[in-house]
């Protein structure tokens, strides 16, 4: 088995996959250890798997997964980090169906990870986009780093190479827009991240699969990503905080209310008043939301302690 798997998630891309998997192949001398190719056809309604069957030299260098309905990348490319974790691949590449990423830039990449980084991106200095494209594109990457306090200039890029651990721990996370977040979740689960330029080109056939949609999808899963990764096992810091914050402020405001009833002002009328009680019965709220949340990562720590424990058992 090649030490190398390229991942190629495609939806409707049975033109550009002709064109493009013969370019990928062409790479494996220049790629210690040699590589192989896995297409997972997304749901397409085009001939994708065909394709793919028709100009494989044999499933042990290109093959395809077809997934019966259409899914979304992140759940194809889950599907793909599954694959690469069975067959014992040493290290990832993805790559877009569409023929953007340049194939020759591959070994570069690979070379790179060579060089003691965990996950390197494919950096489109020059983007071969439409101009709305480029500047949204623009604004999301200055956005994520700056709300993920992470490096880089092209988050969004699908070129991306890897090392096996990386894949296996990031593999559970895959979901939704997960896709535009390996480099910060990578980064903030302690593995070296790095950016190496690449050319970029335009779509060689049809048209973009992703709507407008897709940067309100990719910000609200970037609120997850921080969440998931500052909070999972410490929610009661988050959700008591701000129950904290509230209870604070309300009570605050509740006594400085009842300074002034007893000074024999009306305090009935008044908007501070429904404020205060709001922000009080608020702040409660959320700290026992955080508190319940406590207890359900006490009880998923101690199911997994125990299954870590029956395994230990079984191979001893």
């Amino acid at each position: 088995m090649p030490q190398t798997l390229v991942l190629v998630p495609a939806y409707n891309e049975a033109e550009n996959l002709r064109v493009l998997l013969p370019r990928i192949l062409a790479q494996g001398p220049a790629v210690a250890g040699g590589l192989a190719v896995l297409v997972i056809d997304d749901g397409s309604h085009d001939d994708t798997a065909d394709v793919v069957r028709e100009v494989s030299p044999g499933p042990e260098v290109l093959r395809v997964t077809s997934l019966r309905v259409n899914r979304g990348k992140s759940e194809a490319l889950r599907v793909g980090f599954r694959e690469a974790v069975a067959t014992g691949a040493t290290t990832v590449v993805m790559m877009d169906a569409d023929g953007q990423d340049d194939p020759s830039e591959l070994p570069r990449l690979v070379e790179r990870l060579g060089e003691g980084v965990d996950l390197v991106t494919g950096a489109r200095t020059v983007r071969n986009d439409r101009f709305v494209k480029r500047h949204t594109s623009r604004l999301y990457n200055r956005t994520t780093s700056a709300l993920a306090r992470v490096p880089g200039t092209d988050f969004n890029s699908g070129f991306k190479a890897m090392r096996s651990d990386v894949v296996a721990e990031l593999a559970p996370m895959m979901y939704g827009e997960m896709h535009r977040y390996l480099t910060v979740m990578a980064h903030w689960k302690g593995f070296r991240t790095s950016e190496v330029p690449v050319q970029h080109h335009a779509r060689m056939h049809g048209t973009t699969k992703y709507g407008p949609a897709r940067f309100w999808r990719g910000f609200m899963d970037l609120l997850t990503v921080r969440f998931l990764l500052s909070y999972e096992n410490r929610p009661s810091h988050l959700f008591g905080g701000i129950g904290a914050a509230g209870l604070g402020l309300g009570g605050l405001m509740l006594l400085y209310l009842l300074a002034l009833r007893l000074s024999g002002a009306t305090v009935g009328d008044r908007p501070m008043l429904l404020a205060a009680v709001l922000l009080v019965l608020g702040g409660l709220q959320f700290f026992l939301f955080g508190l319940s949340a406590e207890l359900g990562v006490r009880h998923r720590n101690g199911r997994r302690a125990d299954e870590a424990a029956a395994d230990a058992g079984s191979e001893a």
